[in-house]
């Protein structure tokens, strides 16, 4: 039997798409005399600027035959109305009457370009700016053998974790902290079960571990069993419907309201419960932080701004964050070489599942570095499978998404499962 592959996978912020098929908008341009353009081009930026095509330059300037130089400027965004020219804004037509300019429509590509073959296909079209990005987290071009290694041992940790003693399975999430390669917390689905969830105090006991990285084991609550359908190949393949897992059926807990003796709560996906668990850990690491009353809320505020206003740039300046919480120690009285963090600021989280949108938020809030997830999510998924979250630009902080691939039946049997030989892409 042939050895299974494992393989990480960058998910960008938007679908992959052939340079040459990139989705396109329609703009009203116009030949122009250059000795007008820089006129026109200031003009044009007060009544009609291009807001969401930044990436798009005005001007397109071509080489004729004779070695004239011809420019074409564009007047603004052309209308979706049968007829282009019928929304023309009165100032542009006022523009256009003005100088007796020909107005014509083109293309131009609707969005920025992600590599530099994306940009050389646009600008046959119209000429676009491209900026390769100033940021790098690590993974984004790739890892080395050793970092596959520790990825795919912290992937092993999730999936076992997943599965119960009985054969059911929900989600699983496992924080990391990089730095040490150690996980932080570990948690699973608490949105259906037949036994009363662990009190506060032995949670918070269980989250100061540090567990082995291949015996990782969280707080593990019993699961609604799973189903068998058809699969997405093959009409004769047999496949499993995980029902239990919480961000594949994020309303399944609705159905089982009606048993009594059934602890639920639909929010408790493995993500939030993961989170709440880090939060705890923190609370009993450093037990004389943010307990100081105003002073300490008034450095959380501090803190807090100084990570937005960084993440805004698309990345995070660990040097600021750990002077930052250097302060706070400070000013707490908590003199130690390990300062508070920032909520999971720099760290990672390894997911069975492809989290929902609420997961998915949470974890922008939580300002984790890093997610790795196992097997897509068709129905809810927020980081490929149906939207995509770590590219909505109007977020203050976004992090990376890898998939792990591997296979389903790894979920299905036993630990031998996991001694398979491991192929790096």
């Amino acid at each position: 039997m042939e050895r299974a592959k494992w393989e990480i996978t960058h998910i960008p912020e938007k679908p992959p798409v052939s340079p040459t098929h990139q989705p396109t908008v329609d703009v009203l341009a116009s030949v122009v005399d250059p000795k007008l353009a820089n006129t026109l081009v200031r003009r044009l930026n007060q009544i009609a600027p291009l807001e969401n095509f930044c990436h798009v330059k005005r001007i397109q300037k071509k080489q004729m035959q004779g070695g004239k130089t011809q420019l074409a400027i564009i007047l603004c965004l052309a209308s979706e109305n049968e007829n282009p020219l019928d929304g023309i804004p009165n100032d542009v037509l006022e523009l256009i009457n003005s100088y007796q300019l020909s107005a014509f429509i083109t293309k131009v590509c609707k969005y920025a370009a992600l590599s530099k073959e994306e940009w050389e296909e646009q600008c046959k079209l119209w000429p676009t700016s491209y900026h390769p990005p100033t940021y790098n987290i690590e993974g984004i071009t790739g890892f080395s053998e050793e970092d596959s290694q520790s990825v795919f041992s912290f992937m092993k940790s999730a999936v076992k974790l997943a599965k119960s003693d009985d054969g059911q399975v929900v989600n699983a999430a496992v924080i990391v902290d990089p730095s040490v390669k150690q996980i932080i917390v570990s948690a699973c689905d608490e949105i259906c079960s037949w036994h009363t969830p662990m009190d506060k105090t032995s949670v918070e006991a269980c989250c100061l571990e540090q567990p082995d990285i291949a015996t990782s084991q969280g707080v593990v609550n019993g699961v609604v069993s799973h189903e068998t359908l058809l699969s997405k190949g093959p009409p004769d393949e047999p496949k499993q419907l995980y029902t239990g897992v919480s961000c594949l059926y994020p309303w399944r807990w609705a159905e089982h309201q009606s048993h009594a003796s059934s602890y639920w709560h639909p929010l408790r996906h493995a993500a939030i419960v993961a989170i709440e668990y880090s939060a705890a850990r923190d609370r009993r690491l450093f037990p004389g932080l943010g307990q100081i009353g105003n002073q300490s809320n008034q450095l959380d505020h501090t803190l807090s701004a100084s990570i937005s206003s960084q993440a805004k740039r698309q990345k995070t300046n660990l040097k600021k964050v750990e002077d930052v919480e250097k302060l706070d120690a400070h000013y707490n009285g908590f003199h130690s070489d390990a300062a508070r963090p920032y909520l999971c600021t720099g760290y990672d989280i390894y997911l069975v599942w492809e989290p929902c949108a609420m997961c998915a938020m949470a974890l922008v809030h939580q300002r984790i570095r890093r997610i790795f997830y196992a097997f897509p999510n068709p129905n809810a998924g927020a980081l490929g499978s149906v939207h995509r979250l770590q590219g909505e630009k109007s977020l203050n902080h976004h992090y990376a998404v890898f998939r792990v691939s591997l296979p389903e039946e790894i979920l299905d049997g036993g630990d031998h499962h996991f001694d398979i030989h491991i192929n790096l892409t």
